[in-house]
């Protein structure tokens, strides 16, 4: 009962340690190349699990580890045949992270709803959904293995906008009229929040009323 107790002690503060690390590291790489998602961190928790419950089968009760995944492994061709949708979507949610179709913070449409990506797993719930916060400020679960198969739309980040206008001007010095339109841009959206990126115009075409 002791060798029990202690090593599923050690277990838990070694999955706590793992996951306060992956966190932190994951974290301070959301900027590179490291898909920062709590998929990573949750599958990394069961590992640690898996393996101390192993060690205490294997020292306390001299439970024929190897044996018993054996078995585990037979059975488990049949218990996967009931979870194909779970399984899917777990798939499906390592796929979008490791590949990075998508991460927290990406501004995206599936099907019908538009929203910000919060997380590719919901933590400490379940491993199938895609959290999505729309813009009626509302949580949408999307089923990972749906957005592996539906049409995925990439839109800008939410604090950016464009906006059609067409100049009524006789295309005498279009750059300095395009420049009074981004300094007057710069000037409306200063006095709403901070800009981190500079309005810019362009025209595209030329139409009957003026210049797009």
């Amino acid at each position: 009962a002791i060798s029990v107790v202690v090593i599923l002690g050690i277990t838990a503060i070694v999955a706590r340690l793992l996951t306060r690390f992956l966190r932190r590291v994951l974290h301070f790489n959301e900027q590179k190349d490291l898909p920062s998602s709590s998929i990573f961190v949750n599958i990394a928790r069961a590992a640690v699990w898996v393996t101390g419950i192993c060690i205490m089968l294997s020292t306390s009760f001299n439970v024929n580890v190897s044996a018993a995944i054996t078995a585990l492994g037979i059975g488990g061709i049949a218990i996967s045949l009931g979870f194909q949708d779970t399984l899917s979507n777990l798939i499906g949610g390592l796929q979008l992270s490791l590949l990075r179709i998508i991460k927290p913070g990406d501004n995206i449409t599936v099907g019908s709803e538009s929203g910000v990506v919060r997380d590719v797993i919901v933590e400490n719930m379940t491993l199938r959904h895609t959290v999505i916060r729309t813009y009626h400020n509302s949580r949408l679960l999307v089923p990972n293995s749906i957005i592996n198969k539906t049409a995925l739309v990439q839109l800008p980040p939410p604090n950016q906008t464009g906006l059609p206008v067409v100049v009524t001007t006789n295309g005498e010095d279009l750059t300095r009229t395009a420049s009074a339109i981004e300094k007057a841009a710069d000037e409306a959206a200063s006095a709403v929040g901070k800009v981190k990126k500079k309005p810019e115009l362009m025209f595209s075409e030329i139409t009957g009323t003026g210049f797009k």
